[in-house]
């Protein structure tokens, strides 16, 4: 039976206990492993990172055998390729994981709206306003839209400085992305927050844990006294 072929012993990917195989699931994008390197030469690393030389492969198979690990082909391109011994299991389970984490703190940033009528009263205009600089704060863009009534159409330099004096308005949190332009009956502007999402979630669990910290404090203070 062919190396390639030959099963897998069965284990627990998210284990942290050794193997002399890899796992059986083996895609193109993964790296050669154990009995899948075919070559008779490789420069050998061993689990610390403790650079041992070059060696036959049949040599490397056996020490990372004799540890309960894995060999696994991490410069294929190098002449002579260089392995290295460790727990390939381990390590592309903790790999998922680290990808997981990234993704979920890498959070993508949303379009939100904020519409307007060119008639708008001060109260609304400063309700609109401060929404959209919440939502520039939590590290979102706002597309904030005009809406035009009937003749308003005919007055498109009235949207323009509604649009332009908004800017201005929240421009400690964001600023114009794209410029006042006609979009069908509407107009529309595009403002990019100043912070991305990530370094505004960072902000905001930073603020909850100092608030938390004050409130344990303040507490502990009349038992202190």
């Amino acid at each position: 039976m062919d190396a390639e072929d030959s099963p897998a012993r069965s284990r627990d990917p998210r284990s942290c206990g050794g193997s002399n195989l890899a796992p059986k699931e083996f895609r193109i994008s993964d790296p050669r492993t154990n009995e899948r390197i075919r070559v008779p030469e490789v420069r050998l690393v061993g689990p610390a990172g403790e650079q041992i030389g070059v060696v036959r492969i049949e040599v490397a198979l056996r020490l990372a055998q004799e540890a309960d690990l894995d060999l696994v082909e991490v410069a294929p391109n190098s002449r002579p390729p260089v392995v290295k011994i460790m727990d390939y299991g381990k390590f592309k389970y903790e790999a998922a994981q680290k990808a997981k984490e990234a993704r979920r703190n890498q959070a993508n940033t949303v379009l939100k709206e904020v519409r307007f009528r060119l008639k708008i009263d001060q109260h609304d205009y400063d309700t609109k306003r401060k929404r959209a600089e919440g939502f520039l704060q939590a590290g979102d863009k706002v597309k904030a839209m005009i809406l035009f009534r009937g003749r308003e159409q005919s007055r498109p330099d009235q949207g323009v400085r509604l649009l332009q004096k908004f800017a201005e308005d929240v421009s400690e949190f964001g600023s114009v992305e794209s410029r006042p332009t006609i979009d069908g009956r509407n107009m529309v502007m595009v403002i990019a927050p100043h912070k991305n999402k990530s370094e505004a979630k960072a902000e905001q669990n930073a603020a909850r844990a100092a608030n938390k910290q004050a409130q344990r404090e303040a507490k502990a203070a009349p038992a202190g006294e």
